[in-house]
């Protein structure tokens, strides 16, 4: 596998569509060579024009080396990314991207696994769910859409059904049908479960507190958007433990900015906090983390940052910089 934060060059080898405002792509190695491997859950970092770095889950199988699968969801409001995938990008074109990188992994040992999915968070989940059929394991889907035509991979899911697999398919905006209850699908969950869920905001938060009180071991969730403003308070100092530096973090500029501004050589992608292109290791102080990567248990050991969007809490923060 190649080295964490190096890049690869991907040439569109196919675009289909999936459901209503939603567009797949099929991406191979620009020179025919194998890709780097990847995990179930794991996404990449499309590099696209104008500066622009935007995410995308890999859906396919994790065996496959000669080639990636990603699905995107034309965003009315989209900053350009997704407008972008969907109105200029052609077969043959070539792109950029990161090597895959997983911060939503799957626990492959679990009893029991229960995936909730809400519109385009089905990707990661998908890649999963082909995971477990491949091993064995048994798991449920409660999968959520506005209306059928907007709901992605509807085939590929009842593929996967059976021996162990039950998959609910949900679509809100039906007559009768209404929100799903995430609370009372979170309880009648076994305390063993791994619980999964990857979707808008509203439905994350539910999320969460239905699983305020389990085992956050068991817990796992996925946002494709940073859900905080980014901290940009300032008023305190960042000391670089390797170089030696102190910067002075002003209001209205996020430490990356700062970092930056003078030149630290610092990776980054998507400047939002979703991506975890710019984590790095916290060797004294506390953060006041706002990014969409770590989970409550890892922000609360305060050992890593998203440089990013997250700030301090203390008056100052030593990095491993």
């Amino acid at each position: 596998m190649n080295a964490p934060g190096t890049t690869q060059r991907l040439r569109v080898r196919a675009i289909a569509m999936e459901a209503e405002g939603i567009l797949s792509y099929e991406l191979r190695a620009a020179d025919g060579r194998e890709l780097a491997a990847f995990t179930a859950g794991a996404h990449i970092n499309l590099l696209l024009p104008g500066g622009l770095s935007r995410s995308y889950s890999l859906i396919n199988s994790q065996h496959e080396r000669l080639r990636y699968r990603i699905a995107v969801n034309k965003d009315p409001k989209s900053r350009g990314g997704s407008r972008y995938m969907h109105e200029m990008l052609r077969v043959g074109d070539v792109l950029e991207s990161t090597v895959p990188r997983n911060n939503f992994p799957l626990a492959e040992d679990a009893r029991q696994s229960l995936f909730i999915a809400g519109g385009i968070g089905i990707t990661p989940i998908l890649g999963m769910m082909r995971r477990l059929a491949e091993l064995g394991r048994p798991h449920q889907l409660y999968c959520c859409a506005r209306r059928r035509e907007s709901a992605a991979f509807l085939d590929e899911i009842a593929a996967l059904a059976g021996n162990g697999f039950e998959h609910y398919i949900r679509f809100d905006q039906e007559p009768g049908v209404g929100m799903l209850d995430i609370a009372s699908v979170v309880s009648a969950a076994d305390a063993g479960t791994h619980l999964y869920c990857c979707g808008p905001a509203p439905m994350l938060d539910a999320f969460e507190r239905a699983t305020a009180l389990r085992d956050p071991n068991l817990v796992h969730v996925e946002s494709f958007v940073a859900r905080q403003a980014a901290a940009v308070d300032g008023g305190y100092n960042v000391e670089l433990a390797k170089s030696g530096r102190t910067l002075r973090i002003r209001p209205c500029e996020t430490i990356l900015q700062a970092l930056l501004d003078a030149g630290i050589d610092v990776p980054y992608s998507c400047m939002e906090g979703s991506c975890g292109s710019c984590e790095t290791r916290v060797l004294e102080g506390i953060p006041d983390h706002r990014d969409a990567v770590l989970s409550r248990e890892e922000q609360a050991r305060n050992q890593t940052m998203m440089v990013c969007c997250s700030g301090a809490r203390s008056d100052k923060l030593v990095l491993d910089l």
